[in-house]
C-alpha cells in the first residue's frame, strides 16, 4: 500500500467534531464524577473531626515527624490520603486544615513525588520492575525533597530577617 492509502485510512477513522465533543464532555463528566465521589466525603469527614478532639490527638501523635518538614501533625491525613488514593484526596484533606503557603507547597512537593502508591506499585510490578522498591524509592526522594524544601525556606526566613535588620529597612 502506498503513503496515501495509508492517510485516507488514517483519515477516516478520525470522528467528526460533535462526535469528538460528545466523547470529551461525556468522559470528563465521568472523570469529574470519580473525582467528586471521592473528595467530598473526605472534605465532608475532615472537616467534621475539626470540631472532635480525635482530629488534635491524632495530630499529636503525627506532630514529631511531620514537624521535620515543617507540617503540623494533621497533615498526615493528606499524605495517606495521597500515598493510598491519589491527589485530589489528599487536596480534599488538606483544604479544610487551612495550612500556610509554604505548607501547602511542602506537600504538593512530596505528594507529587509519592502519590497513588499502592495502584501504581501495582502496576510497575506487573511490567516487571520491582515494585516494591520503587515504591520505597518515591518515599525517600519524597522526604528529600521535602528536607531539601525545608532547609531552603529556613534559608530564606533567615536572608529576609537579616535583611530587614539592615539600617534604613526597618
Amino acid at each position: 500500500m502506498n503513503d496515501q492509502g495509508t492517510l485516507d485510512a488514517a483519515e477516516e477513522t478520525i470522528p467528526d467534531i460533535p462526535t469528538r465533543i460528545r466523547t470529551g464532555l461525556s468522559a470528563g463528566f465521568q472523570t469529574s464524577l470519580k473525582i467528586i465521589k471521592v473528595s467530598v466525603p473526605l472534605y465532608v469527614a475532615v472537616t467534621l473531626l475539626k470540631g472532635t478532639p480525635v482530629l488534635d490527638l491524632l495530630g499529636k501523635v503525627f506532630a514529631p515527624v511531620m514537624g521535620i518538614f515543617g507540617l503540623p501533625g494533621e497533615a498526615a491525613f493528606a499524605f495517606v490520603a495521597a500515598f493510598l488514593l491519589n491527589l485530589y484526596a489528599a487536596i480534599a484533606v488538606i483544604v479544610p486544615l487551612h495550612l500556610t503557603p509554604f505548607q501547602v507547597t511542602q506537600c504538593g512537593l512530596m505528594m507529587g513525588i509519592a502519590h497513588n502508591l499502592v495502584v501504581e506499585g501495582g502496576v510497575l510490578s506487573t511490567t516487571g520492575a520491582r515494585g516494591g522498591v520503587l515504591t520505597l524509592g518515591r518515599l525517600v526522594i519524597a522526604c528529600v525533597a521535602g528536607l531539601l524544601l525545608r532547609g531552603l525556606w529556613s534559608l530564606w526566613e533567615t536572608a529576609a530577617s537579616w535583611a530587614m535588620a539592615l539600617p534604613g529597612l526597618s
